[in-house]
């Protein structure tokens, strides 16, 4: 995992700033409850998407470990952040409405005490909104980037632990429903054929390391071949999920 203190400074930048901010808090506030009502937001980093959720019949608070993270979110939400785990939040049983989680699960060795507290906090009634599937974000529309990797990704891909199903089946054993699903845009952040055929060979991508040499060779000469070599293919869509706690 990422030393976020040390990538604090620079995390905003490198992520698609404020433009990738707007798109994700425009969604997800078609998910969250309207009114009068107490939002938290787990792992909220530099409060870059938290601040963007605040209105005035709202409560609105972050919650994140890195202190580096928080030291940036502090300015945009002042006496809206504490530091804290996100498995072990610093709020009572039933005290908010919604719960928060964006690009937090697929990091985690296992989500599930992480998902048991932001149940736990949430009021009956309340909404866990959550990423999932966020290594799929890439390939959800279709592009010769897409198809060119296909079947490396089929056979190497790791098993996620934000995947989808994993989260529905945790959710239905302990009370919590669909509510609502959507995706939004990583704006500005697809990759061009260059640019994946880099990644691949500073090992960034999990099922290039798993696979064989000259499967990974095969699919940079392939990537090498598409035409615009330098042209963005589609931003990433990013999936959340809207689970709501039975009354």
């Amino acid at each position: 995992m990422l030393d976020y203190d040390r990538e604090a400074r620079n995390y905003d930048a490198t992520r698609g700033g404020e433009p990738r901010a707007q798109a994700a808090a425009d969604t997800l506030e078609r998910l969250l409850p309207q009114g009068s009502c107490t939002i938290l937001d787990v792992a909220c980093g530099t409060g870059i998407i938290t601040r963007k959720l605040l209105r005035p019949e709202r409560t609105v608070l972050g919650v994140d470990r890195s202190s580096g993270m928080l030291g940036l979110a502090m300015k945009r939400i002042p006496r809206g952040v504490v530091r804290a785990d996100a498995a072990r939040l610093p709020f009572a049983s039933n005290s908010v409405d919604a719960v928060v989680i964006v690009w937090l699960l697929h990091l985690l060795r296992d989500p599930a005490p992480v998902l048991v507290e932001a149940s736990r906090v949430l009021r009956p009634g309340g909404v866990l909104i959550t990423t999932v599937d966020k290594n799929d974000a890439y390939f959800v529309e279709e592009s010769d980037v897409a198809r060119v990797t296909a079947e490396l990704r089929s056979q190497y891909a790791p098993r996620v632990r934000d995947h989808r199903a994993r989260v529905l089946d945790w959710a239905a054993k302990r009370g919590l429903g669909l509510a609502g699903e959507t995706v939004f845009p990583g704006v500005g952040q697809g990759r061009s054929p260059r640019e994946w055929q880099q990644a691949i060979e500073t090992g960034e991508i999990p099922w290039c390391k798993r696979a064989a040499p000259d499967q990974v060779v095969d699919v940079r000469r392939r990537l090498s071949a598409l035409p615009h070599q330098d042209a963005a293919r589609p931003d990433p869509l990013y999936r959340l999920l809207a689970l709501e706690k039975a009354v």
